[in-house]
């Protein structure tokens, strides 16, 4: 079965929804790889006539904004015995060392670093639950949160989409291997716009001062 025939197969709000879930519970603060499948969506999309990039950008922006604003409203009444619980929980990434990696974020940042957040993995997971704890107001966090999901989502499946586009032909001849390494290609891709985008975010926070982000 040759690629396209086996993505025609893929009913088109199955992706929707798929695409959607797994972004609004990362963006809860539950690590699950969001970006992996935006990434891989989007690639579909491009050799799926049935899946439209418009609809699945959205898709992915509405799933980012209502996760981030339910960890917001989680993170405000659970305060931070709630982040001393998921760092038992999943102590690889609520340790105690990144907690204070993302709260020297906020404490840089702001409201921005909800923005910035939403393209570095590690923030992305901190940034609703976190902003909520230090009760970060919340028409800041949705203004930044709102921003940042159509940027991030609607950005990667733009780049992702077209790159995909481009790559049709090629995908077609060598099927399921062609489709494999263009989505390793992709996240290659944006694997190293991230660690650009950390290694800045890391050495901002290192000379900041903490800072209380109040009402």
């Amino acid at each position: 079965m040759h690629v396209q025939e086996w993505l025609d197969t893929i009913p088109a709000v199955a992706i929707y929804a798929l695409v959607a879930g797994v972004i609004g519970l990362e963006s809860l603060g539950i690590p699950l790889p969001g970006e992996i499948v935006l990434v891989s969506a989007a690639l579909l999309s491009s050799q799926s006539g049935d899946v439209n990039p418009f609809v699945l950008g959205v898709c992915a922006t509405a799933g980012a904004v209502v996760g981030d604003s339910i960890g917001y409203a989680i993170g405000r009444k659970g305060g931070r015995p709630l982040l001393a619980k998921l760092g038992r929980k999943f102590p690889k990434h609520f340790g105690p060392a990144h907690v204070a990696t993302a709260e020297r974020s906020f404490q840089k940042w702001g409201m921005w670093a909800v923005f910035i957040g939403r393209f570095i993995a590690l923030l992305r997971i901190f940034a609703g639950p976190l902003a909520g704890v230090l009760h970060m107001p919340y028409w800041k966090f949705l203004t930044a949160n709102f921003l940042g999901g159509v940027v991030w989502a609607g950005g990667t499946t733009a780049v992702i989409y077209y790159l995909g586009v481009v790559a049709e032909d090629w995908l077609k001849r060598f099927s399921y291997v062609g489709l494999g390494v263009a989505v390793l290609f992709g996240l290659a891709s944006m694997l190293l716009m991230k660690r650009r985008a950390a290694k800045v975010a890391a050495e901002h926070s290192a000379e900041s001062d903490p800072v209380v982000v109040g009402d």
